[in-house]
C-alpha cells in the first residue's frame, strides 16, 4: 500500500469530507495502546508524542486498529458529543475511501 493510501491517510481524507465530525480511534502500535484523534485532516495521539513533521505519520505501518468513535466536532475532551462509539475497524473501514489521488 503506498503512502498515500495508508490507514492514516484515509482516515484524515474521511475527516475532510466530514468537516463536522472528530474521528478518535483506538488502536496499538509495537504492543503499546493508544487513542489518536482526527479532525479536518489532522491527526494526533492523545497517549504519545505526536511528530512535527506532518509526513511522519501519526498511524504508523504495521498499528492493529480496533474501534473507532465518532464525535461531533470540535472535540471537547470534557464534554464529548458522541454520534456512534465502538465501531468495529472492520465495519469503519468500509466507510473510507479506498484510493487517494
Amino acid at each position: 500500500m503506498s503512502a498515500a493510501s495508508s490507514v492514516g491517510s484515509r482516515l484524515e481524507q474521511y475527516t475532510l469530507q466530514h468537516p463536522q465530525e472528530v474521528l478518535l480511534v483506538y488502536l496499538t502500535v509495537a504492543g503499546v495502546d493508544d487513542e489518536v484523534v482526527i479532525f479536518k485532516g489532522f491527526s494526533s495521539s492523545l497517549m504519545r508524542p505526536t511528530a512535527f513533521d506532518p509526513d511522519i505519520p501519526t498511524i504508523p505501518d504495521g498499528a492493529t486498529l480496533h474501534t473507532v468513535d465518532r464525535l461531533e466536532g470540535p472535540y471537547q475532551p470534557d464534554a464529548p458529543q458522541y454520534l456512534e462509539q465502538h465501531i468495529p475497524w472492520v465495519d469503519f473501514e468500509a466507510r473510507l475511501p479506498a484510493e487517494l489521488d
